[in-house]
């Protein structure tokens, strides 16, 4: 059960996306959003995978992650996952997509502060180190 819901967010995603996929007429809008999507998408699931056993429902300091994808972004997992939300609410066209897209950013970078603050606590001047040389 613990597993599943690690992978919750990318179930409840991947319905979504069918669901749009299914259901909206095909225009290069569609088709834009989707592309960002998909290529998000990618990107999002790396992340994760690079995150391994560190990946934690509740903020935990398990180990520092700073290779691969976290070399570069402190958050790889939020931010391609809101680029993959992006991606979707462009393909649907409507502005309840975009307004559940900034309540979603609020709450990716609410819980981004409270793990920086665990991470910081745990790892001191490295995650300081590592902070000040990647981007969100």
């Amino acid at each position: 059960m613990k597993q599943q819901l690690y992978f919750f967010d990318v179930i409840a995603f991947l319905i979504m996306a069918a669901v749009l996929w299914v259901t909206m007429p095909a225009s290069p809008r569609f088709y834009a959003g989707m592309a960002l999507t998909a290529v998000s998408f990618v990107f999002w699931i790396v992340a994760r995978l690079q995150l391994g056993a560190s990946f934690a429902i509740a903020a935990r300091a398990h180990k520092l992650v700073t290779t691969g994808l976290y070399s570069r972004f402190r958050n790889p997992v939020y931010l391609f996952a809101q680029i993959a939300y992006l991606g979707l609410a462009i393909a649907w066209g409507r502005a309840v997509g975009y307004i559940v897209l900034v309540v979603m950013a609020i709450g990716q970078w609410t819980r981004a502060k409270k793990e920086e603050a665990v991470l910081e606590r745990a790892f001191g001047d490295e995650y300081r180190s590592y902070k000040s040389r990647t981007l969100f």
